[in-house]
């Protein structure tokens, strides 16, 4: 039998809780640590742009993708992107998202042999699990998030907003009696 139990209450976890300590030796407790789509989406919401396009171009290479590949797309290196990954793995525990020994979903590939001392990464990769969960993950994230193409200049902080006439003068902040000293109510105060 499988049970999954969400929003629980604090008293209905300690009872559950209890009746699993009087039942021990008849039961095998496991926590789901699988990715799914919404945990996925949620890990995908969490994470900057940089480290987002990590894991899209990871999952866009089948789950497999050298890390030269990587280093040409991030030219101030990866460390950047593969530190925000372990952040955001390490938030959702910590939130609650997902549970603590969820996988990582990009992992590692070294070169070399353990004889070489720090070794550079050759590759990341996703396994084939993960993999169909994180694709459809970002068709949702691509469907929902999605903004139009900016194909214009950017507008100048300068420019006259489109509702102003040409010759109007800038916005100011008026006073009807601009004061000319502090506004202290008497001597005292300062």
């Amino acid at each position: 039998m499988r049970i999954t139990i969400e929003g629980a209450s604090e008293e209905f976890e300690r009872k559950l809780l209890d009746l699993l300590a009087e039942h021990r030796n008849e039961l095998a407790v496991s926590i789901d640590t699988a990715w799914d789509v919404d945990r996925a989406m949620g890990f995908l919401n969490t994470l900057n742009e940089d480290a987002r396009l990590f894991v899209r171009l990871v999952v866009e290479s089948d789950g497999h993708l050298e890390a030269t590949v990587l280093r040409e797309a991030f030219p101030r290196g990866l460390r950047g992107p593969t530190v925000a990954l372990t952040y955001a793995l390490k938030r959702g525990v910590k939130h609650g998202w997902w549970p603590e020994g969820t996988e990582a979903p990009v992992t590692v590939v070294y070169g070399g042999g353990p004889q070489d001392g720090w070794r550079q990464a050759s590759a990341y990769g996703m396994s084939g699990e993960v993999l169909p969960v994180f694709r459809a993950a970002l068709a949702r994230y691509n469907a929902t998030t999605s903004r139009p193409p900016w194909d214009e200049e950017a507008p100048s902080a300068f420019a006259l907003h489109p509702g102003w006439a040409a010759d109007a003068d800038a916005p100011r902040a008026l006073y009807d009696d601009p004061p000319t000293a502090p506004n202290f109510p008497d001597e005292r105060a300062r």
